[in-house]
């Protein structure tokens, strides 16, 4: 079981552009569909399946162009594509978004999958630690539509066929037992690009305590 509240601090000027985007997206998110949490995943999980995919094509080519290891990153990254995009098949099973929704989903998308690889582009890091918080917003919002399922303020059905195949639920499974299997999915993502996100910080740490150090040797000579 991940820890559900868990919450990475800001340490640097990068985790302060990391969260306050995720932030920015979140004001939209609750500006938009407000307690409409099936549409409002449909829109989410469209843009959540983009950066695994994004990042692991990206580490490929480097993988490709320095031939070196990727240390298994690629494979966890699309997996975890993989994973959204379920997330996505599963919740337009249950929330039936209208042609409306489907264009704004298209254009959502088309939009973030530039700014992210843009994003990536130029820092690696800073997009690992925009997809935790991400994650960190998305067991939020799954916890607030468990928590209405629960109250009876949402009326539960049964699970969709999808979801009940792809994660091996009970035939007799319902949408509160959907939401509980993601939202563990979203906590483990948001582990993983935190994780990610301070391998790069401590790799470019150590970049700059070599660079520092070949300076304050040629100097001396």
């Amino acid at each position: 079981m991940n820890n559900l509240k868990k919450h990475y601090e800001v340490k640097n000027f990068s985790d302060k552009v990391a969260l306050g985007f995720t932030k920015f997206l979140r004001f939209l998110a609750d500006t938009f569909f407000k307690k409409r949490y099936g549409h409002r995943a449909v829109v989410l999980e469209t843009v959540a399946a983009v950066p695994g995919m994004v990042g692991g094509m990206l580490l490929h080519l480097k993988s490709l162009r320095k031939m070196e290891d990727d240390k298994g990153w690629i494979k966890i990254l699309l997996d975890e594509a993989a994973n959204e995009r379920m997330h996505l098949m599963t919740f337009i099973e249950v929330a039936r978004p209208t042609f409306l929704e489907r264009a704004i989903i298209m254009m959502a998308q088309f939009i973030f999958i530039i700014m992210y690889l843009f994003i990536y582009l130029l820092s690696p890091r800073t997009a690992h630690r925009i997809v935790g918080y991400f994650e960190e917003e998305a067991v939020i919002s799954y916890t607030d539509y468990l928590n209405e399922l629960e109250s009876g303020k949402i009326e539960d059905q049964p699970a969709p066929e999808i979801a009940i195949n792809y994660w091996n639920l009970p035939l007799h499974a319902t949408l509160k037992d959907v939401v509980r299997v993601i939202r563990d999915d979203e906590a483990g993502h948001r582990d993983v690009n935190h994780s990610f996100a301070d391998i790069l910080e401590k790799r470019k740490e150590k970049k700059i305590i070599k660079t520092v150090s070949q300076e304050k040797n040629f100097s001396q000579e």
